[in-house]
């Protein structure tokens, strides 16, 4: 253990380090009205069920008005709520529900790009109007026949599309209805920190950023090197002067207001969030970062299949299938949040996740979604939940939700789900059936389909039909049932809240990782002063021992948690069942 260990008095306490965030999909969250999508007001008929599992902070993914190209990431007015989700009215008694409660709500804001139909853009498809510059407008080669450059949409497809109105293209790094702010046009920031202030104004405890890292893009916008994946991106992320744009923002705009800001940026190492973090960096409190999440992908991306080493036409032929996509590696996944944990004790925060909306379901991705669905949802959630940083729990995670078995094509909701799949069908002159297990495994779909509160019709999401397919196993997964359950998983979340919220070693300690390269357990401890906590985490479905390092020893130990009932009490040596995480108090 370091001898520099950090002590009580010297803890840098904020609410936003001791809070449990729960991250709502409004879509998929809870239908009030019967039209089959997830409204405000099906969130604030949630409210109490959110205080009662313990939860201190709401993120409510965009319910701006917006055509729902991305589902509701293209925004068109800032300033108005989507018709599909309710009122401003309601987001007010939504809001004001969450307060009364002693709980904080943070909005998600798109920044990085506007839908196609926000007034900015309509109005910059003439070049001369003071709206001219909002945008990445460009001749192309050829007398237009090409685009300007050789970048690709991080949802597939050239990242240009020409208009007919303005006689250039646009750029889009995302869906063609997504076109790209331009950040270097003064104005366009000052009209974005005045929406930024007033959401603030009306008493939001602050923002999760959406792709914020890729507001700043390489001057003259250069070709990108060749990739199988998404040309373009070193020209995109973390440009030349995001720093400068993130700071001005905060300097502007976050630093008047004591609120919670969460910076989500792909691409984003180490050395770079310690930049983006903090006051004597560019201000934010902490980095929703990929390293972990796209393990065990390959540069070019979750669609490209680098990594699988079976052919399409023989994955219907494996006992499992499902093996080939599970197929992580621990001493990755280790590396790279010690890495992380390491790397910003002291310079930034940690938020601890490990799935949300742009990623398939968590216990089918890291755990196992069969015989030990429980035991590895609630192994996964310890680590969350025991790591240096902010837990994130997405809508769904506290019951282990599954992944999903898409039937046909015509099921796919989401945008890069359906763009993807094409592209893939396209590249492997293959037919759906052929894909469907790629598709199960990578889509963002997996993470949408409704929350399943009950094993009424519709798993209770809605008395209508429902925008995307309700996972067929909610009549064994669901809510009502977890809460009636002694040894569910969303007692086991309940129970980690409450032992987190007092415990500060476990939201300021010190990480000391152990066993750095074990092939099955990961081991850490966490500490302040002559405080420690232990924690061992089987992360198969296989026995394996556990022993303490020689170098150490905990005299009068105690179990804090742990998913087995009959843990034992003594740390010094024990074997692990399948998937087992212990928790105990050291000294």
């Amino acid at each position: 253990m370091d001898a520099d260990t950090q002590h009580e008095d010297d803890l840098d306490r904020e609410w936003w380090k001791e809070a449990v965030v729960y991250q709502i999909y409004p879509r998929s969250f809870n239908d009030s009205n019967g039209d089959g999508v997830g409204d405000i007001r099906g969130v604030i008929e949630k409210v109490p069920y959110l205080d009662d599992l313990g939860v201190d902070v709401v993120w409510l993914c965009p319910v701006y008005d917006s055509p729902n190209a991305d589902n509701g990431y293209d925004i068109r007015d800032y300033h108005a709520i989507m018709d599909e989700m309710g009122t401003m009215d309601d987001w007010e008694e939504l809001l004001a529900e969450v307060h009364d409660r002693d709980m904080r709500l943070i909005m998600d804001m798109v920044l990085n790009h506007t839908s196609d139909e926000h007034e900015w853009f309509l109005k910059s498809k003439d070049a001369d109007s003071e709206y001219g510059d909002y945008y990445y407008w460009m001749d192309g080669h050829d007398d237009n026949e090409h685009p300007p450059n050789n970048w690709t949409s991080i949802f597939g497809g050239k990242a240009w599309k020409f208009d007919e109105e303005r006689g250039q293209f646009y750029l889009h790094v995302f869906d063609e209805k997504q076109p790209d702010l331009n950040w270097r046009n003064e104005d366009v920031r000052e009209d974005v920190y005045e929406m930024l202030h007033w959401w603030l104004q009306k008493g939001i405890d602050g923002f999760r950023l959406d792709v914020i890292n890729l507001i700043s893009k390489t001057e003259g916008l250069p070709d990108g090197e060749p990739n199988p994946g998404w040309v373009g991106w070193e020209h995109v992320i973390n440009g030349p002067r995001v720093h400068e744009y993130i700071r001005e923002m905060y300097d502007d705009v976050f630093s008047e207001y004591d609120i919670m800001t969460v910076g989500e940026m792909p691409g984003c190492g180490v050395t770079d969030a310690q930049q983006y973090c903090g006051e004597d960096g560019d201000g934010i409190n902490m980095i929703v970062h990929f390293e972990h999440a796209d393990i065990p992908y390959k540069p070019g991306g979750k669609w490209d299949l680098e990594d699988v080493d079976v052919e399409l036409d023989d994955l219907d032929d494996l006992t499992d299938p499902d093996t080939v996509f599970n197929d992580w590696n621990l001493d990755e996944l280790r590396d790279v949040l010690t890495r992380w944990q390491i790397g910003l004790e002291g310079e930034g925060w940690n938020a601890n996740y490990l799935g949300n909306h742009d990623h398939p379901r968590t216990v089918s991705r890291f755990g196992d979604a069969g015989a030990y669905r429980k035991k590895s949802a609630k192994m996964l959630a310890t680590l969350q939940f025991t790591l240096q940083g902010t837990p994130f729990i997405y809508q769904g995670e506290e019951i282990g939700m599954t992944n999903v078995e898409w039937n046909s094509f015509d099921e796919l909701r989401d945008v890069e789900a359906i763009q993807q799949t094409e592209e893939l069908m396209e590249r492997h002159d293959a037919d759906f059936e052929d894909v469907r297990h790629v598709v199960k495994h990578r889509s963002r779909d997996n993470a949408r389909t409704p929350v399943q509160w009950s094993d009424a019709d519709n798993a209770g999401f809605t008395t209508g039909e429902p925008w995307i397919k309700v996972n067929p196993n909610y009549e064994e997964i669901n809510v009502e049932d977890d809460r009636a359950d002694d040894d569910s998983i969303w007692q086991y979340y309940q129970e980690l809240i409450d032992l987190r919220s007092g415990n500060d070693v476990l939201v300021y300690g010190d990480y000391h990782l152990l066993y750095e390269d074990h092939p099955e357990i990961y081991a850490y401890l966490r500490t302040i002063d002559e405080h420690g906590v232990l924690v061992v985490l089987n992360c198969f479905a296989h026995e394996t021992t556990f022993s303490l390092p020689h170098h150490l020893d905990a005299p009068d130990p105690e179990l804090l948690i742990s998913n087995y009932d009959d843990a034992g009490d003594d740390p010094e040596e024990f074997d692990l069942r399948p998937f087992e995480a212990r928790v105990y108090r050291i000294s």
